[in-house]
């Protein structure tokens, strides 16, 4: 087999598996699922799994944008965290500001500590 006989049989299928996944990110495509656990026919629990796959275009169409609104995803929000951090720390440095002004302010004390008295015990020597 030549390498352009190669080329020209892979070729379809690649260009078909884009198809196909432009078509899902066009139209979208939801994947829905029920997990049930049961003991004795008492239903202990229900997962409900769904699953919709499609362009952030479409997604935005019917609705659904809730990442513009996550902080961990949006930069916006990545942005309004970062401001409150900030200002948090201007905060914090304030504090410092006036506890180091009113420690300069204040008249020194003296403390004496000289060294602690040793203590023998009796009995021993």
């Amino acid at each position: 087999m030549a390498d352009g006989e190669r080329t020209g049989a892979v070729a379809p299928r690649s260009s078909g598996l884009v198809d196909i996944l432009d078509r899902v990110l066009d139209k979208g495509l939801v994947i829905a699922g029920d997990i049930k656990v049961s003991l004795a026919n008492v239903e202990l629990l229900t997962i409900q799994i769904r699953l919709l796959v499609c362009s952030i275009d479409k997604a935005e169409q019917i609705g659904l944008n809730w990442w513009r609104y996550d902080s961990a995803l949006s930069r916006q929000g990545a942005s309004a965290e970062q401001e409150d951090l900030k200002a948090r720390i201007e905060s914090l440095e304030g504090e410092i500001r006036k506890l180091t002004a009113a420690l300069e302010a204040a008249p020194p004390t003296r403390t004496a500590r000289g060294p602690r008295p040793t203590r023998t015990r009796r009995g021993q020597g």
